[in-house]
């Protein structure tokens, strides 16, 4: 894994901050698309934030600590506990802050917490294959490749495979309590 960053820093995604993250996906468009579908109005983002209602899902902003703009967002999707202890995660850079690793660090923090505080073993990214620069992302961050998922997420007007990239709790590594003893 890598070091620590200390240039940004994860905040969790609250209702409160709707406007400027709508604003943020609008101004972003052109780079998400094709990738992904963020919401972009205020009635499609309190509908996506009853995603994190249950606490099965975490969404966070990756904010730059040195001015507190928001550079991008990451999720923790779908955990599950028992003997899984995994979930996937998704995430975004914003168009104003692209390309200047701030994302790469957010999600560095994002495994700590994950694996440290939320205790989980495994964390899947699943990513389109044409999408280069996520692709290298994960690699950056030493996630392997597992395969191919046809049809997997339904993005765009149409169902699109994705390459499946996964990363494992380095160890020692202290379990969720709900795992299993045998």
């Amino acid at each position: 894994m890598l070091k620590m960053p200390s240039r940004v820093e994860l905040r969790p995604l609250t209702l409160a901050h709707q406007d400027e993250f709508c604003a943020l996906v609008q101004a972003s468009a052109e780079l998400h698309r094709p990738w992904m579908q963020l919401p972009a109005t205020a009635e499609d983002f309190r509908a996506w934030m009853r995603r994190f209602d249950d606490g099965t899902s975490l969404g966070f902003l990756v904010r730059v600590r040195e001015t507190g703009a928001a550079a991008g967002m990451v999720n923790i999707n779908s955990i599950i506990r028992g003997r899984f202890q995994g979930a996937s995660i998704g995430y975004a850079a914003f168009a104003p802050s692209a390309g200047q690793g701030y994302l790469t660090e957010g999600l560095t923090i994002t495994l700590h917490h994950a694996f440290t505080d939320l205790r989980l073993h495994r964390l899947e990214a699943n990513i389109q294959p044409a999408n280069k620069a996520s692709l290298a992302l994960v690699q950056r961050l030493g996630f392997h490749y597992e395969g191919v998922s046809p049809a997997y997420l339904y993005i765009d007007g149409g169902w699109r495979d994705h390459e499946r990239w996964a990363i494992t709790a380095p160890t020692p590594w202290t379990p969720d309590p709900s795992l299993p003893e045998a």
